[in-house]
């Protein structure tokens, strides 16, 4: 939807059958090439806040051997060179599980290890030591690759690991002594920062060593925690088996606050794995990490998605929700203009310029998510007449959909009721149906406050639609 004036609205009602966002598009420009260029262009305009919001941040990745084990690594090797090419400081930690289960198996052990905390006798031990050297030398090799015309081409990525980790024995509970199962004691996060802020990628592999020289077998979960929370990374992201949390829909519910992810868990009805991850994440949110993912391995780029397009493609938990709808500030000037330009370029809005825009900036609210700025609005109150206009009511094109204009509406409702208004109302040349939809009804210029009356660009012929509050 476009609704303009000499203001505008700009959001669109959801189109189910048709593709759009920056994923699309950039899926669509693979396969259309004469049209690749211009998508190409404006999606990576649209990633571009993104990488200036992370840029220098610190995020753990955490991984299973069962992304080893689904052929995965490679994809994600070539993402993460990507990220660190961006600039972000990058900590990997994996997990060996199934390859762990394997090794026993051909030795002719039947102990095999699942979800949680389990014993670890020294033969399970030895197969944790082969299984995570296996591993990380997997994931050195594929961080060395250079051949041209590939992802990796160019990349000259240094690799990083070794004790960072002091572990203790679990020791006896309940009467099961669990052996070489241990625990994190200490990360040395001094030398881990060190690492990171000289461009190298560290790895840790889910084993960890005590002052007496003994290996203890770690869960690579807590061990992520753990280092996340160390570091207080930005991001802690779970690449896992599962899609993420299901909402009561069966769609994966993009973002939840700590405090709804704890009572999911309480509530008992999530399947295993989903329960597993999402008392990390949890967990690791609650001791200071600003952003923990489930992110899906088994989707091709799911990291790059999760990143770098706005609900991303897994479960996000933050401490509280991150879209913010709050009043603009003078910093929101550049980000405000942003938003409004391309619309005036068309036709759309009439120009208003910096000046302008920083004049009325205490009359608008934006719209914020992780950081970026995707939608606004403005309020101008007529208190003589008892009424408000709305303008410049704007959702970024790969940001609609999803209610964020409904959401904006009732907010700027809130805001003139709360100015003593009685009445709101829009101007707009391209949108008449969806105010109609939403209670207004149309008017004429003479229905306009005395002010405005006197300001209307009759030669926009903008229409006029006025509602009760």
């Amino acid at each position: 939807m476009n609704v303009t004036p000499d203001n505008a609205v700009v959001a669109k009602e959801p189109d189910n059958d048709s593709l759009s966002g920056a994923v699309a598009d950039t899926v669509s420009a693979l396969g259309a090439p004469d049209s690749a260029g211009p998508q190409f262009v404006r999606w990576f305009r649209e990633v571009a806040p993104y990488v200036h919001a992370f840029r220098g941040k610190t995020f753990v990745v955490a991984f299973g051997g069962e992304l080893v084990q689904a052929n995965a690594l490679n994809p994600l090797i070539q993402d993460l060179s990507l990220l660190s090419a961006l600039g972000i400081r990058l900590v990997l930690v994996h997990g060996s599980r199934p390859q762990v289960n394997e090794q026993l198996r051909l030795k002719g052990y039947t102990q095999q290890f699942g979800r949680g905390r389990q014993p670890t006798d020294d033969a399970a031990l030895e197969c944790a030591k082969e299984a995570a050297g296996e591993i990380r030398l997997d994931i050195e090799a594929a961080f060395s690759q250079g051949l041209p015309n590939t992802p990796m081409s160019h990349a000259q990525i240094r690799v990083i690991s070794g004790n960072f980790v002091t572990a203790r024995p679990t020791g006896v509970i309940d009467g099961v002594d669990y052996r070489h199962t241990g625990q994190v004691r200490k990360i040395d996060i001094d030398a881990m920062k060190a690492a990171i802020e000289r461009g190298s990628i560290v790895v840790l592999s889910p084993l960890g060593f005590s002052p007496t020289g003994e290996a203890f077998n770690l869960a690579m979960e807590e061990l992520a925690t753990s280092v996340a929370v160390g570091l207080r990374a930005e991001k802690l992201i779970f690449l896992t088996e599962t899609p993420g949390v299901i909402d009561e829909d069966g769609n994966v519910d993009t973002e939840l606050a700590r405090l709804d992810a704890d009572a999911l868990l309480a509530a008992g009805g999530l399947d295993e794995d989903t329960a597993f991850y999402l008392h990390y994440a949890s967990r690791a949110v609650k001791r200071g990490v600003a952003r923990a993912h489930m992110v899906p391995f088994n989707l091709d780029g799911s990291v790059l998605l999760e990143i770098f397009t706005h609900d991303g493609v897994g479960t996000m938990v933050v401490e509280d929700t991150l879209d913010d709808l709050r009043p603009a500030t003078i910093d929101d000037v550049g980000a405000i203009l942003r938003l409004i330009e391309p619309l005036e370029f068309d036709g759309t809005l009439v120009p208003r310029g910096r000046a302008s825009i920083e004049r009325d900036v205490e009359n608008f609210s934006v719209l914020e998510h992780d950081g970026v700025i995707f939608g606004c609005a403005t309020l101008h109150h007529f208190p003589q007449e008892q009424m408000a206009e709305m303008g410049c009511l704007i959702v970024h094109p790969e940001w609609q959909g999803s209610g964020e204009g409904e959401l904006l509406l009732r907010h700027m409702e809130s805001r003139a009721r709360a100015l003593g208004a009685k009445r709101m109302f829009v101007l707009t040349t391209r949108t008449s149906h969806w105010f109609i939809k939403r209670g207004f009804v149309q008017g004429g210029v003479s229905d306009l406050p005395k002010e405005r009356q006197s300001a209307y660009n009759r030669a926009r012929n903008s229409q006029i639609f006025i509602k009760r509050l």
